[in-house]
């Protein structure tokens, strides 16, 4: 797509995912030495190159921005830096912005292409989907951007891929379901697992927060919408116009009564108070023989999408995850009645950084 063979790189959010993708760019630059790092911004930092004859050192690069007196520049003003590199630029955002996946038809439009792991840009209105794909690379429109977000849902995993794969071979998706939450996978392996009797709810999720599992304030993964931001992307790319999470089922796992405390301290210490009713969903279950979990599934031919606690039998693959571990899979007319199955890590930020990687390299490889 381009003659010229220098590629340049403005990297959004350097904590967290954003480090782990500098340490494997590092690994990456090895063996793509055109590609040339000319940006590094997070939320009140910004470090770049005033020449784009330079490049950023992936050796100093933290130090450096650190260091850094230059000021923080907003989407706009990095898209109109970028518009002024003598070659194609590649924008990697590793934040949960929502201004910055707003900003994306902007950069495609100018042929910029995006690589980011940002659920928001993609489960957010059908508008700025829409907005989003209009303005990327079609052979209708050879100069929009490259688009790849293989990281918004199952971080490393190879989820949209394999399910763009399905659909543009021409296989009939019927429906996709299993874990999508390495939280609520940890939770329930632990609270309701296939053998013993599992702890009080309560305390697995405490045990979860302080081993990291959780957000800040557990709350967050507990009512569900990061699974259902999820669902949003997968059902979009199999066909389906969801507008948004509002539009289909999620059970929450937060009691009403302690939607409204004020931190996630005091709703971890009132918790308790609440193990009763997740007690009364294990115990349904298990004199069923079975196990609960909490499941995303999407119903391709009935347009059914839905967020909430399911039973298994204690021998399904949903039943038997360990860990933390995502499961996903994909019923199709292809594959009959064995459906196609990922599973692994969903989380954490060095596997969702390879995601990130990984979506770079395929850029990089049509650029040239």
């Amino acid at each position: 797509m381009s003659s010229s063979k220098q590629v340049y790189l403005a990297v959004i959010g350097a904590g967290g995912v954003g480090q782990h993708f500098l340490t494997q760019l590092t690994h990456l630059s090895t063996t793509h030495p055109a590609l040339s790092l000319t940006l590094i911004s997070r939320s009140q930092k910004c470090l770049f190159v005033s020449s784009f004859a330079d490049s950023l050192s992936l050796k100093t690069w933290s130090s450096d921005l650190s260091a850094s007196s230059q000021p923080v520049l907003t989407p706009p003003e990095i898209l109109e830096y970028l518009a002024n590199a003598p070659g194609k630029c590649i924008l990697v955002d590793n934040t949960s912005s929502q201004e910055v996946a707003d900003s994306y038809p902007s950069f495609l439009r100018r042929g910029i292409s995006v690589v980011t792991p940002n659920k928001k840009a993609f489960s957010g209105s059908w508008g700025l989907w829409s907005d989003i794909f209009e303005a990327a690379y079609t052979p209708s429109n050879p100069a929009g951007g490259l688009i790849y977000h293989e990281s918004s849902v199952g971080a490393g995993l190879p989820v949209i891929s394999t399910l763009k794969d399905l659909v543009e071979t021409g296989d009939s998706v019927q429906r996709i379901e299993g874990v999508f939450s390495g939280t609520m996978s940890f939770l329930f392996n632990s609270f309701a697992p296939v053998e013993g009797r599992g702890g009080k709810w309560s305390e697995e999720v405490g045990k979860a927060k302080e081993l990291g599992y959780t957000e800040p304030d557990p709350r967050d993964d507990l009512n569900g919408l990061d699974v259902a931001r999820k669902l949003v992307i997968l059902a979009r790319l199999a066909g389906l116009e969801i507008e948004s999470t509002s539009s289909f089922p999620v059970q929450s796992l937060v009691p009403k009564e302690l939607e409204s405390v004020k931190s996630g301290e005091e709703f971890l210490a009132r918790l308790h108070e609440f193990d009763g009713q997740m007690e009364q969903f294990k115990g349904e279950a298990e004199r069923e023989g079975k196990v609960v979990r909490f499941v995303g599934s999407i119903d391709v031919e009935r347009r059914d999408v839905k967020v909430g606690l399911e039973r298994f039998e204690k021998g399904h693959p949903i039943a038997t995850l360990k860990g933390s571990d995502n499961i996903i899979s994909f019923y199709t007319k292809r594959y009959g009645s064995n459906p196609l199955i990922i599973q692994g890590a969903g989380a954490g930020g060095e596997v969702t950084a390879m995601g990130v990687t990984g979506d770079l390299i395929k850029v990089l490889q049509r650029l040239h």
